[in-house]
């Protein structure tokens, strides 16, 4: 894969290496490089930065010049909003960047006076919502100029999340929730893909196995989304790859359900293609 390293450009990644090799060549367009062979603490080649720090690439036994960044003071430099970033959609990052630019618009005010200008209407024809600006909080940090100047300690206000509550007459329709449950593999990556009757809501999570323990925790967690809005998952189908779980999920007051692979898969695709006609898809 391709990342970018911050200060220097594209870099190739796997997730399994241990180093980025980088070209001297392009190190030097962007920042002054000398090289120290003396038997100094700056013994190797040094990159100085515009912020005036230094990053040193010394030699190893082999001979190459490489610099340690989990062991190197230097390393607390290095920017985490890409991490922050990963946790969440496009769209969403998307929704952050503009209400982390807008904050700077107004002035810098502290993250809690933003959102009571949000809340209070006080910006005219605004898209930003008290999510977003929370968002950007997470994976910019606190916003720099609001902080300066302000060196009196105060108590962080509670934050409340506000959760709309399921319509009743939605869950008495539908609130005993029939699931259709398989295990799917993209380019051999198994994932749990849940979709529900009638409510069309699907599911998709990552395992690194197989094992009945590790399928058991991914419908606990899928369950548990579904009790966290008034839903009771009852029952659900499956084939034979679930049997496993037959006990556990009875143990939860769940009906297992199996049915053959065939019929196992047209289900799912007659639920998918509801779904997507009734978004518009």
């Amino acid at each position: 894969m391709k990342g970018n390293l911050r200060g220097y450009g594209t870099v190739w990644y796997h997730p399994n290496g241990i180093a980025n090799i980088l070209s001297l060549n392009n190190v030097r367009k962007k920042y002054r490089v000398t090289f120290d062979s003396g038997n100094t603490e700056e013994q190797g080649l040094v990159v100085h930065k515009n912020d005036g720090s230094k990053r040193i690439f010394r030699p190893s036994r082999k001979g190459l010049y490489y610099s340690d960044v989990a062991s190197d003071i230097g390393a607390i430099m290095v920017t985490t909003v890409d991490s922050n970033k990963a946790k969440y959609s496009v769209i969403q990052y998307s929704s952050a960047k503009k209400a982390h630019a807008l904050q700077n618009v107004l002035g810098k005010p502290s993250t809690a006076d933003f959102i009571k200008y949000v809340e209070g209407n006080m910006i005219p024809n605004c898209n930003v919502t008290r999510e977003d600006i929370l968002r950007a909080e997470d994976i910019f940090g606190p916003n720099l100029g609001s902080i300066k100047g302000k060196t009196t300690r105060r108590p962080t206000e509670h934050v409340n999340l506000t959760w709309k509550n399921v319509p009743e007459d939605v869950l008495e329709k539908y609130g005993d929730v029939t699931l259709a449950i398989d295990i799917m593999a993209i380019n051999k990556i198994p994932f749990v893909i849940t979709i529900s009757r009638h409510i069309h809501f699907g599911t998709a999570e990552l395992i690194h196995n197989k094992s009945k323990k590790r399928i058991m925790t991914s419908i606990q967690q899928v369950v548990r989304a579904y009790h966290a809005r008034g839903f009771k998952v009852h029952n659900i189908l499956g084939d034979g790859g679930f049997e496993c779980v037959r006990n556990n999920l009875a143990d939860i007051g769940i009906t297992l359900n199996i049915t053959s692979e065939t019929n196992m898969y047209r289900r799912l695709k007659d639920t998918l293609k509801r779904s997507r006609k009734g978004l518009g898809l």
